[in-house]
């Protein structure tokens, strides 16, 4: 390197190579917006893997670079082309929504600040607006804003962090000492509902309590926990010297939409000393809708909640979000002060390091495009929308009915299920036949590129879902659904024979 003040960094640019990559590049991205409003258009081409990886090629990584407008180019194509479109105004799967706009831009303006939002000494602006994100979500929820809180991944992990703060909190001896060492560890038990989300399995076997310490209450045929139950389950397990720790309620379950009795359950945590844990990863924000129901509404009433950003704030993935009524069960749960981190120069002045209420120390800037949407939108924004997808769910529910060949199954939020099912093969002798008529069905519908529903099982019916978190979709992209359903169940029948 002869020249010292220079280096030879290929992945640098000059400010006008950037503008011109950039300039570009958002002229794609805008072109892109512009041809999700087309419904001619496929949500998905439902290519297989040996597919896309003949568009990559095997060859080994290259010796030599190449420039990156070039690259940046040829890889918009590939993802216009060849991608599921969760932003396409007919995608009704996962519970995964489009990306707002404003969302996009504010990952590339996060991007290019590139702060740390671990400790507030490396990322000043970025924390203080993470923490006032976290404090705007609690009040659309209707949460205390003095709780604590911090962004995270997704729905899995912001269960996982109040679970941790729960375990924390509620176990009877040193557990970040002594983890499950203890010979009590055997006595934990978890409550939650048979529809819960296998995020609990998961944090059971991470965290060491073991998929035995999970009780499932079985859900009612409305899919909601009893509470009754609940209660009935704790006094048993304290009777035989058990050690009940956590209930979890559902703000929404992934397959239907139900709200577990959560007034209900907050009064029989109170009762018996045990941490309330609501997952209201999807349904969770319906919360803000002034009619929402009074089970919704008292998720306030919980110990800590999960909410995920980037289903119902329709934020770019990934946006996740843990919500702990007190603050200081975050930091006795992750905390620590190692040597190497000294971040404690404003922390008089009450700066917040998120490294200390969570599993990450080194976190993106997850705030900004949650942020800048809640900002373009405001409350009665958000309320509009998120009344308008159940209100379209609601309406695809009820039209169902006027279809002999439909069987309508549940119906919550912006959830509706529903299987095809023609009344002549509505027995118990056809059940086994049915769940495979419409795994087919399903197949048939996600790859033919049209619609993009999901599958559900609801009290052992295997069910089409249809979860609406879109602020694309209409009325119209809803009604060509129950036609194309019957239709291609005919088709199925043809293949799997007619039961």
């Amino acid at each position: 390197m002869d020249d010292k003040t220079a280096r030879n960094a290929p992945l640098d640019m000059s400010a006008d190579e950037f503008r011109k990559a950039g300039h570009e590049l958002v002229d794609r991205i805008a072109g892109l917006l512009d041809w999700l409003h087309d419904r001619a258009n496929p949500v998905t081409r439902a290519e297989g893997p040996a597919e896309i990886r003949r568009l990559l090629g095997t060859g080994a990584l290259p010796r030599e670079g190449k420039p990156a407008g070039e690259l940046l180019d040829a890889a918009a194509t590939l993802l216009f082309e060849h991608s599921l479109f969760n932003g396409h105004p007919r995608f009704w799967g996962y519970i995964t929504s489009p990306a707002a706009p404003v969302g996009i831009l504010g990952d590339f303006l996060a991007s290019a600040v590139n702060a740390n939002v671990g400790a507030y000494d490396l990322s000043p602006v970025a924390t203080e607006i993470e923490r006032q994100t976290i404090r705007w979500i609690a009040e659309l929820l209707g949460y205390p804003a003095t709780c604590g809180g911090l962004l995270v991944s997704g729905g899995n992990m912001a269960n996982f962090v109040c679970f941790l703060a729960a375990r924390k909190a509620k176990i009877p001896w040193d557990v970040r000492a002594r983890g499950g060492a203890d010979p009590r560890s055997a006595l934990i038990r978890i409550y939650c509902s048979s529809e819960t989300h296998t995020w609990i399995n998961k944090a059971a076997d991470l965290f060491g309590t073991g998929h035995e310490s999970l009780t499932r209450i079985p859900a009612g045929e409305d899919q909601r926990m009893r509470a009754e139950d609940l209660r009935d389950a704790i006094e048993r397990d304290m009777q035989k010297g058990r050690i009940p720790l956590i209930v979890v309620g559902a703000a929404g379950t992934v397959s239907t939409g139900a709200t577990d009795p959560l007034e209900a359950i907050a009064g029989i945590c109170r009762e018996h000393n045990l941490w309330f844990h609501v997952d209201g990863a999807y349904g969770g924000f319906a919360a803000c809708l002034p009619e929402a129901t009074r089970d919704l509404k008292a998720l306030a009433l919980a110990d800590s909640v999960a909410v995920d950003p980037h289903k119902w704030l329709y934020a770019p993935l990934e946006a996740g979000c843990a919500l702990v009524r007190n603050g200081q069960a975050l930091i006795d749960a992750f905390s620590y002060h190692p040597e190497y981190y000294k971040f404690d120069e404003h922390a008089a002045e009450g700066a917040i390091n998120f490294y200390e209420l969570g599993p990450q120390n080194s976190r993106s800037f997850r705030a900004l495009k949650v942020w800048l949407a809640l900002r373009q939108a405001g409350r009665s924004g958000y309320e509009t929308m998120i009344r308008d997808d159940c209100a379209l769910a609601a309406e695809l529910f009820r039209s169902l009915e006027r279809y002999p060949d439909i069987e309508p199954l549940a119906g919550n939020l912006s959830i509706a299920t529903f299987r095809y099912a023609p009344r002549r093969l509505r027995t118990p002798e056809n059940e086994e036949y049915l769940n495979a008529l419409n795994t087919e069905i399903l197949v048939r519908l996600q790859s033919g590129g049209k619609v993009y529903p999901s599958n559900a099982l609801v009290n052992g019916k295997y069910a089409i879902r249809v979860c609406i978190v879109n602020f694309r979709t209409t009325q119209e992209d809803l009604m060509v659904l129950p036609e194309l359903v019957v239709r291609t169940g005919k088709e199925a029948e043809l293949v799997l024979g007619k039961g």
